[in-house]
């Protein structure tokens, strides 16, 4: 039962966001919700602000979105919202479906995940327009109280990727400022030089004006920028700002214009250039100049005998060019030009 509205949705926005919310858990469990209009529901949700009358005030904006109590008598299940936020039905806010639906894993019994990419993650984060799909990990929460459902429509729920994994591949590798960005579906870890473990976040929670997944980065320290790229579009970034201008095509950076996405970057600093992979080609691109060489692209396999025909990753360190094919990184050595070692692509994680 929806006791009362915020003023920042029409009541029918509301309505739907609550109803998504919903489904997000029946889909995947025998449960069945149904709205009542008067009298006491197992679920009863209300907008508040401060102290609102169950002992636990709100904090006005920010700070603490909302918070939903596990079955039980009395305030058991309900759900109460803080008034004091913005909600939205988009990325401006707060999106109310995506607290919502967070809220009713409390309501029906789940507590907060340690899987940065669950629902029920404790931190908030816009996941974007795109249709949503329970993470996997709610998944396994959810039906180990109530069990399966019969008629999940999205039987794919995204599984967290795990760094010791023997098989990891990679999308993306670039440094920021001294750390290292490891970009795999819509996560990254962040590997600092000072940091033994990996830490794994959600791409969004740090540009949510990026896309959900990327394609390739790279960093130009000398610039203080790094550069994203998804399909045809490329992103400059400063530090978490996305610079005025971008996103740009990649043909104004003189890709032919048919080209549709990059597989890998890299910039090498000791020569100003900055190595583009896409298919079994590779690019050289003058940062100075603004440039592509001339006699580009070059087939891989010639210049980079011995890493395969295609490339999922690169980044640079030291003289040595780390290239990611699969469950393989080759460290290839930029002066004697040949392979030095074949690794696992999770041996950058020291797994």
């Amino acid at each position: 039962r929806i006791m009362n509205y915020t003023s920042d949705l029409r009541r029918a926005e509301v309505d739907r966001a609550f109803k998504k919310a919903f489904k997000v858990w029946s889909d995947v469990t025998p449960l069945n919700f149904t709205r009542i209009r008067s009298g006491i529901a197992d679920i009863m949700i209300s907008f508040g602000t401060k102290e609102h009358g169950d002992f636990y005030p709100f904090d006005g904006p920010s700070g603490l979105l909302a918070h939903a109590f596990p079955p039980g008598p009395d305030y058991g299940g309900d759900a109460h919202f803080d008034d004091d936020e913005a909600w939205s039905d988009d990325s401006r806010g707060y999106n109310l479906f995506l607290v919502a639906a967070h809220e009713f894993g409390h309501s029906l019994g789940l507590e907060h995940s340690r899987d940065p990419g669950a629902l029920m993650f404790p931190i908030y984060t816009y996941t974007g327009k795109s249709g949503f799909v329970l993470p996997d990990d709610d998944v396994q929460g959810i039906q180990e109280l109530y069990g399966a459902g019969d008629k999940d429509p999205n039987p794919k729920h995204p599984k967290t990727p795990e760094k010791c994994d023997a098989e990891l591949s990679l999308d993306a590798i670039t440094e920021l400022r001294g750390e290292m960005l490891v970009f795999k579906d819509r996560f990254f870890w962040r590997l600092h030089p000072q940091m033994v473990e990996a830490e794994l976040v959600l791409l969004k929670s740090f540009w949510p004006e990026l896309p959900n997944k990327i394609d390739a980065a790279y960093e130009n320290p000398i610039k203080d920028l790094v550069f994203m790229f998804k399909g045809k579009k490329v992103w400059a970034l400063n530090g978490y700002d996305i610079v005025e201008g971008f996103p740009k095509k990649i043909y104004e950076m003189g890709f032919p214009k048919e080209m549709k996405r990059i597989d890998a970057a890299v910039h090498i600093t000791d020569t100003g250039k900055t190595l583009f992979f896409t298919g079994n080609k590779y690019w050289s691109y003058d940062e100075e100049a603004e440039v592509m060489e001339a006699d580009y692209p070059r087939l891989i396999e010639e210049d980079f005998t011995g890493i395969g025909d295609k490339v999922d990753a690169v980044y640079q360190r030291n003289g040595y060019l780390y290239f990611f094919n699969g469950p393989l990184q080759f460290e290839y050595s930029i002066w004697s030009k040949r392979i030095v070692r074949v690794l696992h692509t999770s041996s950058i994680f020291w797994c």
